[in-house]
């Protein structure tokens, strides 16, 4: 969170200081200096002020192409334009080569140290885990582990780069599937939430139903005993649960042939 606090103060300093102006010397200026600074890894918004842009077709319109180039490129493809680029001082070589890092960590989560070296001409792994070490991870942009036995850094976390301009369509697209995505299954949570309190209601609905038709049937039981001459002892025990010995006997009775009860009447 300091991290971002810090980043947004850095652009908006650097993005008044450039609106202040129209002087094409003093923009380059102001260029260099975002570039150097130790603590700014973002370039798009003192990109988009319209005095920078004016740079372009003028003497210091290299200094316009160095800021995109902080803005969206690598170390390899500073090496690739060097011709048509200013010098880099060495805090900007630092910085170029902390972006290219930011870089690779966007599409792969394990880096192998022999596409590190290259990228970063970097001749051997103590000083490629040096700058991971000093450069990258103690300054907030990247953290994760470094694995000398496979060879790798593993990341954890990278710090995001400006998104190029032609990269916007896709990433609004991407954004437009998750939220379908998103939605999709928000309603389909729902329809499950409201099922479960149906079968819910559904299950205590049926509960109450037997309970009150066991009431029904231990009351019809109670009545029927006590019209035969048995007390409450006989039919309910202390548990509230019928009698066995008298729902024997009420069994018993009730299957019995009525020519045979009408010889031996119950006593």
């Amino acid at each position: 969170m300091e991290m971002e606090k810090r980043q947004a103060d850095l652009i908006e300093q650097f993005t008044q200081q450039a609106e202040a102006t129209s002087d094409p010397r003093v923009l380059a200026s102001i260029i260099a200096d975002a570039t150097c600074h130790p603590s700014l890894f973002a370039f798009s918004e003192i990109l988009s002020v319209s005095n920078i842009s004016k740079l372009e077709g003028t003497q210091l319109s290299s200094s316009l192409d160095l800021l995109r180039l902080f803005a969206y490129g690598t170390w390899s493809d500073y090496k690739s334009n060097a011709g048509h680029l200013p010098s880099l001082l060495p805090d900007q070589v630092k910085k170029m080569k902390q972006l290219s890092v930011l870089t690779l960590a966007e599409t792969k989560k394990v880096l192998p140290y022999d596409k590190l070296m290259q990228e970063l001409d970097v001749s051997n792994v103590r000083e490629l885990e040096d700058f991971l070490i000093n450069e990258c991870m103690y300054s907030g942009i990247v953290r994760g582990k470094l694995d000398q036995l496979r060879r790798c850094f593993e990341v954890q976390f990278a710090a995001g780069r400006d998104i190029k301009p032609e990269q916007l369509d896709g990433m609004i697209q991407a954004l437009s599937n998750w939220l379908g995505t998103s939605d999709n299954m928000l309603q389909s949570i729902q329809e499950k939430i409201k099922w479960a309190d149906m079968m819910s209601e559904a299950n205590r609905k049926h509960k109450k139903e037997v309970e009150d038709r066991t009431d029904e049937v231990k009351k019809s039981l109670k009545i029927d005993m006590e019209m035969r001459g048995g007390g409450p002892d006989d039919f309910m025990s202390e548990s509230g649960a019928v009698g066995l010995g008298s729902l024997m006997d009420l069994e018993e009775d009730r299957v019995r042939p009525k020519r045979y009860r009408r010889r031996h009447p119950m006593p």
